[in-house]
């Protein structure tokens, strides 16, 4: 059977591993795709470092362009990243009806709506398994293994920078920054690691998983977004001696009123399996209403494993190429006429516990205070631990678990304490989720 042409723009670390995966595996991969699979021509502003890998078995090229009009290619694999050049080259190859693989989450959080709406129009796919979770094939069991569920929730570590970060200063007991300067060392971290450690990279994603999870549109200027910059050794210390440890989670809730959509610092009781994930481990948890809780877990990101589901994208476009658009699985898994307008919740609508760590002066009366202003707000506490200050010390921590409250009364309750004249500073506020 005549072969299906793939033009891979971006030969990188993740095109790289793609070209060596396809070479490596072709006769398993064609014999499930029912047809071989070839890359025939390779776009990269490096062409020295193309011409290396592909040693003369494809067309090289620094025109993404060209492999994009190119009569003869069937699908785009787009592997540049970013929002500029590769939403034109990807609009421009739906345009011509091309089908597209991608691991731009970045570019379909921002501009997914958009795209999504182009392929439906033109009759085209865009598959982007490689973009979430990066060997893990979390969107596929979204998307097709749990289509029978009402998804209830999904919590996931999506990030392994950050989850390396969180597990040696767990560890090692060391600060964020000198973790940090060990990360890109040992190139778990970029030069500039912003969208890693500020939660921006893990809300791109957490946004597609909600948007696959409760059929509603990628909305990812609504996120509400907090890294890991602020984290002190002390808190996950004080985690763990209360049963819980703290990870960076992207979370999304059904709710009643709209849809929780946040990713932040989060405790999770040590007991769960999410919390036992480590190192640049990914992990994703998902509760549906008929299997109930469902866990995926493997390597988020490198080489091989993200080409491992850049190829199963290819491998699935093969499979449909020929198919009536209509009895193709939706992009974002619900028909796309019926796509919810589920609002995403404000950030003092949602739900959850709350770690609180207060710096207050060792004297009589403090703790009542406190806990009258929680009260007042009608927020009830799970657990408290109080250290003993040194000798001399005139100043004390004190960590309170709440239960379950909305996020406004907390805001409330955290800012009558801040103006108590024993708070010293600002409380630290950190989101607790059972997981249950």
């Amino acid at each position: 059977m005549k072969p299906i042409n793939v033009g891979l723009i971006g030969i990188g670390t993740v095109g790289g591993g793609t070209w060596t995966v396809l070479k490596r595996n072709a006769d398993e991969i064609a014999r499930r795709a029912g047809r071989p699979i070839v890359i025939t021509a390779v776009a990269d502003k490096n062409l020295e470092l193309a011409r290396q890998i592909t040693k003369g078995a494809a067309r090289v090229t620094d025109d993404a362009f060209s492999l994009v009009n190119d009569p003869e290619i069937d699908i785009i694999v787009e592997l540049i990243g970013g929002y500029g050049v590769a939403r034109e080259v990807v609009m421009q190859a739906i345009a011509n009806g091309k089908h597209v693989v991608t691991a731009n989450k970045a570019l379909l959080a921002v501009h997914g709506s958009e795209i999504f709406s182009a392929a439906q129009e033109r009759g085209v796919m865009v598959a982007f398994e490689a973009a979430v979770a990066g060997g893990i094939p979390v969107i596929k069991a979204l998307r097709e293994g749990l289509s029978a569920n009402r998804i209830e929730w999904a919590a996931g570590i999506i990030n392994g920078t950050t989850n390396f970060i969180l597990s040696e200063m767990r560890d090692k007991g060391l600060s964020f920054d000198d973790v940090l300067k060990e990360a890109q060392r040992l190139g778990y971290a970029e030069a500039d690691p912003t969208f890693d450690i500020e939660g921006v990279d893990a809300a791109h994603k957490a946004t597609l998983i909600a948007s696959i999870a409760f059929g509603i549109p990628v909305q990812f200027d609504k996120a509400y977004i907090e890294g890991i910059t602020r984290l002190e050794a002390s808190d996950i210390k004080y985690a763990e001696q209360l049963g819980y440890r703290i990870k960076l989670l992207g979370i999304t809730k059904r709710r009643e009123k709209g849809i929780e959509l946040r990713v932040h610092p989060t405790l999770i009781p040590a007991k769960r399996l999410l919390a036992n994930v480590e190192g640049a481990m990914n992990a994703v948890v998902v509760k549906g209403d008929a299997v109930g809780t469902t866990l995926y877990y493997g390597k988020g990101a490198g080489a091989e494993p993200t080409a491992s589901a850049v190829i199963a994208d290819i491998v699935d476009v093969t499979r449909l190429a020929n198919a009536d658009a209509a009895h193709r699985v939706p992009h974002l898994a619900f028909q796309p006429d019926a796509m919810s307008n589920l609002p995403i919740l404000p950030m003092s609508e949602i739900e959850t516990g709350y770690y609180l760590r207060l710096r207050v002066e060792d004297k009589p009366g403090v703790l009542a205070d406190v806990t009258r202003i929680l009260a007042d707000q009608g927020i009830s506490i799970d657990a408290m631990l109080q250290r003993e200050p040194e000798e001399g010390e005139g100043e004390t921590d004190i960590i309170i678990l709440t239960h379950v409250c909305q996020e406004s009364c907390a805001d409330a309750a955290i800012a009558r304490i801040e103006g108590l004249s024993a708070q010293k500073g600002k409380v630290k506020r950190i989101r607790l989720e059972e997981l249950q």
